[in-house]
């Protein structure tokens, strides 16, 4: 099968899970579970601490020690069987165990699958990496809008078996087959000298790190209250779900575009770039408290996020040795995309009681650092542009 192919629709149909999961599956348990907002709450909490400890600890570990097809596998494998769990359980603590389950293996796949595209990059069998990217998306807001018609029909007890029946289609992905790189087991004797603590040696990753930490977490507000800030501000209930996913589509536009356009931009400018839109956005949200500058504002999605994001793959096929890829995947991925997005959404929460668009202006308390470091980071990579030269 065509390379290009193969990543695509294994970013398609993983994201068209996360599509179910994460706007839907605290409600879900909610309405048809029978448990209350705050227990949901701490229970995805939980998760999301089990979610950073797998992806920054045992996806890393297993990575060193089996092929890239086999971790998919097994992930896949454990993502389904943990959402079973869910069908017999009805009470705080069953939810809990199976909640934390699901996120040992499910968010797992999110740092696999990007780590794949970085390996493939690398050894030149995957030209685009924007170009398959770009599918996940179109993967995550395609079901949100058909899942909102059929739970206004079947009710939320659909959600679970949409889940369940995306998760079937991604595990059966793994019986296709699959670039011969992938089912090639790490060298043993390689990979048992480098450990995470080596890759803050490789030349400014932790700088590299720190600004895409800033940015993710800068999402925190509006992952977490988005939506009710679109009801305060009085949207249309039946808009609400386009609205959301203007951010979305707007991502899509630029991972499709992505490889051709700023290919030549250095990692540095494109940082650099995420940040401002970032600030941005936030600003305008909290400035202009109506919905069609909110419209506006989601279209900065693709800078804050998908900018952010594409540098930082950028940087990661460009610096980092192919052995250590998954383990720079599952620092990015638990201390950018979970533990951070987990602090400030305390923050983010605890300004919202106060006045709404406060969450959202204490958003650029990571956004003006990140600028600041991105400029120094560019300067750095021009000067050593210049040297190089002369």
């Amino acid at each position: 099968m065509n390379t290009q192919r193969w990543m695509s629709m294994h970013f398609f149909s993983f994201f068209l899970t996360w599509g179910i999961f994460l706007p839907y599956w605290s409600g879900w348990m909610i309405h048809t579970k029978g448990i209350s907002v705050s227990e949901a709450s701490l229970i995805m909490s939980l998760g999301l601490l089990a979610r950073g400890l797998s992806t920054l600890f045992a996806f890393p570990y297993l990575s060193g020690k089996i092929s890239s097809k086999m971790l998919l596998n097994i992930m896949g494998i454990g993502t389904l069987v943990a959402i079973v769990c869910y069908i017999p359980v009805n009470s705080f603590t069953g939810l809990l165990i199976a909640t934390i389950a699901l996120h040992l293996f499910y968010p797992t796949l999110m740092p696999a699958l990007d780590s794949v595209a970085g390996v493939l990059v690398q050894s030149k069998q995957l030209k685009h990496y924007g170009r398959s990217r770009q599918w996940g998306s179109i993967g995550f807001v395609s079901v949100g809008m058909v899942l909102t018609i059929f739970t206004g029909m079947l009710g939320d007890e659909i959600i679970l078996w949409a889940l369940l029946l995306g998760v079937i289609g991604f595990v059966s992905l793994g019986y296709m087959q699959t670039p011969v790189i992938l089912s090639e087991k790490p060298p043993v004797d390689q990979t048992q000298k480098v450990g995470i603590l080596h890759l803050f040696r490789i030349k400014h990753f932790s700088l590299v790190l720190i600004i895409v930490i800033l940015l993710q977490a800068a999402h925190a507000t509006y992952y977490n209250y988005g939506y009710i800030f679109l009801q305060e501000i009085q949207a249309p209930t039946y808009l609400i779900g386009f609205i959301i996913n203007i951010a979305v589509i707007a991502e899509i536009i630029f991972f499709s575009i992505a490889d051709k356009k700023f290919d030549k931009f250095s990692i540095g400018s494109l940082l650099t770039i995420a940040a401002i839109g970032s600030s941005l956005r936030w600003i305008l949200v909290f400035a202009f408290p109506n919905v069609i500058i909110f419209c506006i504002a989601q279209t900065l999605h693709a800078l804050s996020f998908a900018m952010a994001h594409y540098a930082f793959m950028k940087y990661l096929i460009k610096n980092i040795p192919h052995l250590q890829i998954p383990k720079a995947q599952g620092v990015y991925s638990a201390l950018a995309l979970s533990w951070s997005t987990a602090v400030f959404t305390i923050l983010g929460g605890y300004l919202y009681e106060i006045e709404p668009r406060l969450s959202f202006i204490g958003m650029i308390l990571c956004t003006i650092p990140a600028m600041l470091l991105a400029l120094i980071y560019r300067r750095v990579e021009h000067g050593k542009e210049v040297s190089v030269s002369t």
